[in-house]
């Protein structure tokens, strides 16, 4: 049988990703609505999760909105903030040295803040089998290879570790996708994202077992079909594809995109749609599904063979 691997999204270039991020980081915090939003999800779900979770890995943390809330849910572990971007980090400081209790009212000083480092998700920094929990909030979609970062997040975590992430699916901006389409067809403006079932074989194939994935859509709305692109910038969400054209923008053709784009107008409103997919998987071989399947203690058996024995037992 021949080895699968997922649909590769364009070649995405990493240094123009940090670029970009740390340029956006001072405007990120006012308008990362959504990550907000997602992080408090995954916040949710970790509620439902039962786990000894001694360190924890914050995989593109960005400005600290999800690490903020594992520090408060798990105040004796020992967890780290990962991200590419230094500029990211330094406006993170804030949440990482302390966490928020609702009860209280206020925030208080916790002796297990989280320490930042500037790292990547291909190449994390600890030891192989040495994490409890690893979170990432819409950090995936900026990755080309995911077999590659989904072997490096199955290396250092322990066995029976999680991986809890989100990420963007197909659907993400789709007008504005649609849009330039219609203005500039012979150029891809907006980065390709994977399909909640290829990122789910993506884990298997990678030693995860027992993934969940689900979408969940959102749609953030605008005056103007230039609130949308003010926004990507001011959170760094660029065409990070390295075979994009190089150079200025003609304003005929921007013109003739932002004209499209008013044709999805609803209720006055501009919408800009966001695919999330949510998932998350154990550190365990996959028994049921796979190429690479651990197949010990099952029998095969044809389908032909299994119907004359079940005719025997009657």
């Amino acid at each position: 049988m021949t080895e699968t691997h997922a649909p590769q999204q364009a070649q995405i270039n990493r240094q123009h990703i940090k670029q970009h991020f740390s340029h956006a980081a001072p405007s990120y915090e006012e308008a990362a609505v959504l990550q907000k939003i997602v992080a408090e999800r995954i916040d949710e779900r970790l509620e439902l999760t039962t786990l000894n979770t001694q360190t924890i890995l914050d995989v593109g943390a960005g400005t600290g909105f999800l690490t903020e809330k594992l520090i408060a849910r798990y105040p004796h572990a020992k967890t780290f903030a990962i991200d590419l971007s230094i500029s990211m980090l330094q406006q993170a400081q804030p949440r990482l040295q302390t966490a928020r209790f609702p009860w209280l009212g206020t925030k208080v000083l916790c002796k297990t803040a989280a320490t930042a480092i500037n790292a990547d998700a291909y190449q994390l920094p600890f030891a192989n089998q040495s994490i409890d929990l690893i979170t990432s909030n819409l950090m995936l979609q900026w990755c080309d290879d995911l077999d590659a970062v989904f072997q490096e997040f199955r290396r250092v975590l322990r066995p029976e570790g999680l991986l809890m992430f989100t990420t963007f699916g197909p659907d993400t901006l789709k007008e504005l996708r649609q849009a330039w389409k219609q203005a500039d067809p012979e150029q891809e403006h907006v980065n390709q994202f994977i399909d909640m079932h290829d990122i789910g074989d993506a884990l298997i194939r990678n030693g995860f077992g027992q993934p969940v994935m689900d979408v969940e859509l959102f749609t953030l709305t605008y005056d103007q079909p230039m609130g949308v692109l003010k926004d990507l910038k001011a959170i760094g969400a660029t065409n990070a594809n390295q075979q994009r054209k190089q150079g200025l923008m003609g304003k005929t053709r921007f013109q003739a995109m932002l004209t499209a784009y008013e044709t999805f107008r609803q209720n006055t409103k501009i919408p800009a749609t966001y695919e999330v997919i949510h998932g998350h998987a154990w550190a365990a071989p996959e028994h049921m599904k796979g190429p690479n399947r651990n197949k010990t203690g099952y029998v095969e058996i044809s389908l032909e063979a299994f119907s004359k024995q079940t005719k025997l037992k009657k």
